[in-house]
């Protein structure tokens, strides 16, 4: 078997050390959305993920920066764990911050395997990390799934089924993203070569017609988002942010973005807007938690 769940589980990873700058953040920023809106370049709350004198973080920044120089395609050197990359899709991520991300630092991510799950047709690999300052503060924690297509099947433990319950009224708030037709290329800038998102021979393969959008691209454009939408654009305020990927986005597609607002948490749904695929599912089970919401 591909996957031997004994071998991969509390398995540590090789430590990761990593720097960043304001021009990675700003990077970053630019290749999930920001400054898209014709006010943006004059409105100071978009500014303040666009310049620098003024530089913000969006939190899922925080997953990207360890890896976000690497030029090549994802290893996925898993102990215990021999996958092709064309077999394997995200399934969820979650960031948690312990404090505003530094425009610019130099850490170490701690990773280690934290579970693998038998879905029957697939098996999800679970990886959770910790970024630590050099001065030894954590920084923020991660978590993230991935399903291996045609992997599962051993008999092994399904893992939890938790679903995140939409309120039964009209969102809060609402917005639109026009993912552009070269978003994918621009992405791929943020350390994320996976040749699916650029290689249509690769994506055919696959399975897709032609290359897809990131899912953390869509991932990150979700949480700025609503950060413009229920947060008056200040993500310093995010503490949080929680999604499994349900469905996927192709360049030149429109991402609806839907947020309510609760108590100390926004539920979010974002779903692809207009065309052949209108109402598709891209992001579910979304919570963003936030001071002050």
């Amino acid at each position: 078997m591909p996957i031997d769940p004994d071998q991969a589980i509390g398995a540590a990873l090789p430590d990761q050390r990593f720097s960043w700058t304001s021009s990675d953040v700003l990077l970053y920023h630019l290749a999930v959305g920001a400054g898209h809106r014709a006010d943006d370049p004059v409105d100071p709350a978009a500014l303040r993920l666009t310049y620098d004198d003024r530089l913000q973080v969006l939190p899922s920044f925080g997953i990207v920066a360890p890896g976000f120089h690497r030029t090549t395609p994802p290893a996925l050197d898993l102990p215990g764990c021999d996958i092709d990359l064309a077999q394997v899709l995200h399934g969820s991520q979650s960031v948690t911050v312990h404090g505003p991300i530094p425009t610019s630092g130099s850490a170490t991510l701690h990773t280690r395997v934290a579970d693998v799950w038998d879905k029957g047709k697939a098996a999800v690999i679970v990886q959770s990390g910790t970024a630590v300052s050099d001065a030894g503060d954590p920084l923020w924690t991660v978590s993230s799934a991935i399903f291996v297509r045609g992997e599962g099947g051993w008999g092994g433990d399904r893992g939890p089924s938790t679903a995140v319950e939409i309120p039964h009224r009209v969102a809060d708030a609402e917005a639109t993203y026009a993912v552009l037709p070269q978003q994918a290329l621009l992405y791929r800038l943020c350390g994320d070569r996976n040749p699916l998102h650029a290689d249509p021979a690769f994506a055919a393969r696959a399975g897709f017609p032609r290359p897809i959008l990131h899912g953390l691209c869509s991932y990150g454009i979700v949480l700025r988002e609503v950060a413009d939408l229920l947060l008056d654009g200040d993500v310093s305020r995010i503490r949080s942010f929680t999604a499994r990927f349900s469905g996927i986005v192709f360049p030149g597609e429109t991402i609806r973005v839907e947020a309510w607002d609760g108590a100390g948490s926004i539920q979010v749904r974002a779903t692809i807007a207009g065309g052949d695929r209108d109402g598709s599912p891209v992001l579910s089970d979304c919570v963003v938690t936030a001071a002050g919401s």
